[in-house]
């Protein structure tokens, strides 16, 4: 068995390291939540192994912690250390990285090692300082004009450029890249929520669920066609006022009339009339498409934040909420009723 593992230290064995070496990464991704110990063990273990693979083994592992929440600090100072082909991935895209490691790497590595870290989709003031440090170095020697005059004037002495021109042109470039990190952060964000238009068989399926009262029905069709879990869903119909789920519906572009049976279906005390119009009607016409994206869009990163249901959770939509664990007293007197079976009714008749 100790000479299996010798195999590994060998230079013939190098397609040995690049699968161990991928499968360390794995394993590491797999832990949820690393511990301590666990980011120490990876530290020790990752750094031989990812010097002794070959490149293409080295660039795959660096893309897949690029993706990975937590990176230890000397892993992540390793890879970016490497040349900017295997590197680049990891420092444009983790967000593992501090900003004393990225500091580091402005610093220490070459100027493509800097352009892939202005690349990345925030920065922060420290690491946008340093890249300003490093584009625009300090030193009169940096100027060619000041060059070119002590060559055509030998006899002069070289004039010192004033501190206040120099430091003027600094706040330039630093505004210019602070410009360029926001607007591609806006870019990004607004790439990400991207709202998809509903489609006809969608919106038919919301139609018919709605007229005929399958509210289960409905509430995975509108789950399909938010790309949303089932929580988010079932706040946006247990509000009452139909407030929420006009929200949704008309980020979702719902046809006008569509969206009022719909409302008026589920919510029936909508469908009340004052003076010449519905409830229905005067909610939908008060709301504005934009504000009613922006509305969804953010209701949608709170649950991708959110991620992870709680235990034992069980939605009130569900088909067998009769069965809830939590509520045994309900089950007893209902199959002393005779399995009495409630009909569910949004609103109020």
């Amino acid at each position: 068995m100790t000479d299996r593992f010798r195999e590994l230290e060998r230079p013939q064995t190098g397609r040995l390291k690049d699968v161990v070496l991928m499968a360390t990464v794995s394993g590491f991704e797999s832990l949820r939540i690393p511990r301590k110990s666990d980011m120490k063990q990876f530290s020790e273990l990752f750094e031989p192994l990812f010097l002794g693979s070959s490149s293409e083994a080295r660039r795959q592992a660096a893309a897949a912690l690029s993706q990975c929440p937590h990176v230890p600090e000397p892993v992540a100072a390793l890879i970016g250390s490497m040349p900017i082909s295997i590197a680049a991935i990891f420092l444009t895209r983790s967000q593992a990285v501090s900003d004393r490691t990225l500091i580091a790497v402005i610093r220490q590595q070459s100027a493509a090692h800097a352009g892939a870290i202005a690349r990345r989709t925030t920065l922060s003031p420290s690491v946008i300082d340093a890249l300003v440090e490093h584009h625009n170095p300090a030193g009169l020697s940096a100027r060619p004009e000041l060059r070119q005059r002590e060559v055509n004037e030998p006899s002069l002495p070289p004039a010192p450029a004033p501190d206040a021109e120099r430091t003027a042109r600094e706040e330039t470039l630093r505004a210019e890249i602070k410009a360029l990190a926001r607007a591609g952060s806006s870019e990004a964000a607004q790439a990400a929520s991207t709202i998809v238009p509903i489609s006809s068989t969608h919106g038919a399926l919301l139609v018919r669920f709605a007229r005929s009262g399958e509210i289960i029905l409905f509430a995975r069709a509108l789950a399909t066609a938010l790309d949303a879990r089932g929580p988010l869903v079932e706040r946006i119909l247990l509000d009452v006022s139909g407030q929420q789920l006009a929200t949704s519906l008309i980020a979702l572009s719902l046809p006008g009339d569509d969206l009022t049976f719909v409302l008026q279906s589920l919510y029936p005390h909508l469908a009340e009339r004052i003076g010449g119009t519905t409830r229905a009607e005067a909610l939908t016409g008060s709301m504005d498409p934009t504000s009613s994206r922006e509305k969804l869009d953010s209701w949608l990163q709170s649950e991708e934040r959110d991620e992870g249901p709680a235990p034992r959770h069980q939605a009130y939509l569900a088909d067998d909420h009769a069965n809830d664990a939590r509520q045994p007293a309900a089950r007893k007197v209902a199959g002393a009723l005779g399995g009495f079976k409630t009909h569910r009714v949004f609103g109020r008749r």
